[in-house]
C-alpha cells in the first residue's frame, strides 16, 4: 500500500477545503504574518483567476503566499526578464510564489578575451 502524502498531518483532500484562516494557523510566522496583513488588490485578482478555474496563470505576484487552492496549478511566474513555468504541489504549501522562479543566473566565466590581461597579449588575434 502506498504512503498517504500529509501536510502537518493534513491530506490532500482535506487541504483542499481548508479557509484562509485556519491555513495560516499552519504556516511559518514570516508567512502567518502576510496572511494576517490581508491581500493587495494584485493578490485578490489572482485569487478570483485560481477561483475561475484558470490552470494557465501569468503572474507578477511573487510576494503571494501559496495557499491550498493554487496545488495543481500551473503558473508562470516573472522573473524580471522571462515568464518562468511552475507547477505547484502540496509541498510548496506556506512559501512564496517568488522562492521558485529565481531573478539570477548563475556565474560561468568563459576564457578571458583579448587585451583583458597581460598574458593574453601573446595571444594572436586571428
Amino acid at each position: 500500500m502506498a504512503k498517504q502524502y500529509t501536510w502537518h498531518g493534513k491530506t490532500e483532500s482535506e487541504l483542499t477545503g481548508l479557509d484562509v484562516n485556519v491555513f495560516m494557523k499552519l504556516v511559518p510566522a514570516r508567512s502567518r504574518r502576510s496572511l494576517k496583513r490581508g491581500f493587495t488588490e494584485a493578490q485578490k485578482s489572482l485569487l478570483r483567476r485560481i477561483a475561475a478555474g484558470d490552470n494557465n496563470i501569468k503572474t507578477h505576484c511573487r510576494d503571494m503566499v501559496i495557499l491550498p487552492s493554487m496545488v495543481g496549478k500551473m503558473f508562470r511566474i516573472h522573473n524580471g526578464k522571462d515568464w518562468e513555468p511552475v507547477s505547484i504541489s502540496p509541498d510548496m504549501l506556506g512559501h512564496y510564489l517568488g522562492e521558485f522562479a529565481m531573478t539570477r543566473k548563475p556565474v560561468t566565466h568563459s576564457s578571458a578575451g583579448i587585451g583583458a590581461t597581460r598574458s593574453s597579449k601573446a595571444i594572436s588575434a586571428r
